[in-house]
């Protein structure tokens, strides 16, 4: 074999054994290629699919418990946006009140504000009745807002047994009736948005809440299902997850909080209505199924979005993407709430045991 041969031989060799240690590298740019491509596509069919957004101005909009707290501030929100608000309560003071409240934050000389005191979650008669009185003096009604609720915390065997079968009446059947009172004149008109205000405790059962996770995770399941209903009617249903809210309710809720379950809300930081209220509405009118406030409640409804509906398609794909890095950062906050737990028991056996020596 002359040198020109062998020469040409190596060089072939060489050119033979570096494809194939680039191949690797190519594969990974067309990969990677093809999920930009993805991406952008995902960004610029996404808003085709999108609902359109809900125009608040001129709506009538219904506010049940919304005579204090994230209630009040969803109506407030949504007075300066230009709508009607109708508020329902039992507190026929506070409602007067928060009337007064509500008003200040007009727009316009035409808007309006009424007041009807019923409690929504006793008898389904009284809440169509007020319903249909809402509508005669404001019009049907555009987007109902569920906030009516109540919280009780407390070690499963400390609860009385009758504040089970009322956190699921107020909180469960509460948010049911109203949504039956509206759906009707909403799927005529073809048009609407719903609004069920859960809590973070119903995307994670904790401590203390055994009575009150689970009327909120149940509202999960009731809009999930009436989403699925109502979509082809361009009814859009919304559940919001506001983490601890400086409200009245919360103030009461912590005269009787166990140490274990104040120590776990301590991990996060308390919201302020106000702000809570604005990512609500902003969602609501959007159309999107999640309503979750600040980083830690961003996480939550991505790890529990199971079979949830999604607003866009790239909505879908943060969920994708995220799931394994948020489901990471998950176990290490329930290990640290396992331990508080373990030390609040520990802590207290000790004390028992002091007490019996003294």
């Amino acid at each position: 074999m002359s040198s020109e041969e062998l020469s040409s031989s190596i060089t072939d060799w060489f050119f033979f054994n570096s494809w194939w240690l680039l191949l690797p590298f190519v594969m990974l740019l067309v990969i990677a290629a093809f999920i930009v491509a993805f991406v952008l596509l995902l960004y610029m069919i996404s808003p085709l699919i999108s609902p359109k957004p809900f125009k608040l101005n001129g709506a009538h909009v219904v506010v049940t418990g919304g005579s204090s707290g994230i209630g009040k501030s969803i109506a407030m929100e949504c007075y300066k946006q230009g709508a009607f608000i109708t508020l329902v309560a039992r507190d026929e003071t506070k409602l007067v009140q928060a009337k007064k409240e509500v008003e200040k934050c007009a727009i316009n000389d035409k808007q309006v504000v009424l007041c009807i005191s019923v409690d929504v979650s006793s008898d389904y008669g009284q809440v169509e009745s007020v319903i249909k009185q809402a509508q005669e003096k404001l019009g049907p009604v555009d987007m109902l807002v569920n906030c009516a609720g109540t919280s009780i915390s407390g070690k499963f065997e400390e609860v009385e047994m009758d504040r089970f079968k009322k956190m699921m009446e107020v909180n469960y059947l509460g948010s049911v009736y109203p949504t039956r009172a509206v759906i009707t004149t909403m799927k005529e008109r073809r048009m609407g948005r719903i609004m069920f205000v859960s809590s973070q405790a119903g995307q994670i059962g904790l401590f203390g809440y055994t009575a009150y996770s689970p009327s909120k995770f149940a509202l999960r399941g009731l809009a999930e299902s009436l989403q699925m209903e109502m979509k082809p009617y361009n009814i859009y249903v919304t559940v919001a997850y506001p983490p601890d809210t400086d409200t009245p309710g919360l103030a009461e809720e912590n005269k009787t909080k166990p140490l274990e379950t104040r120590l776990i809300s301590e991990t996060s930081a308390i919201c302020q209505p106000d702000q809570v209220a604005k990512v609500f509405v902003k969602d609501t009118v959007q159309g999107n199924f999640n309503s979750s406030v600040g980083p830690d409640g961003y996480m939550l409804s991505a790890l529990t979005c199971g079979m949830s509906p999604v607003t866009s398609i790239t909505e879908g794909l943060q969920q994708i993407v995220t799931m394994g890095l948020f489901r990471t950062i998950a176990l290490f906050y329930l290990c640290s709430f396992d331990s508080i737990v373990r030390r609040c028991m520990i802590q207290r056996e000790q004390s028992k045991a002091a007490d019996k020596r003294e």
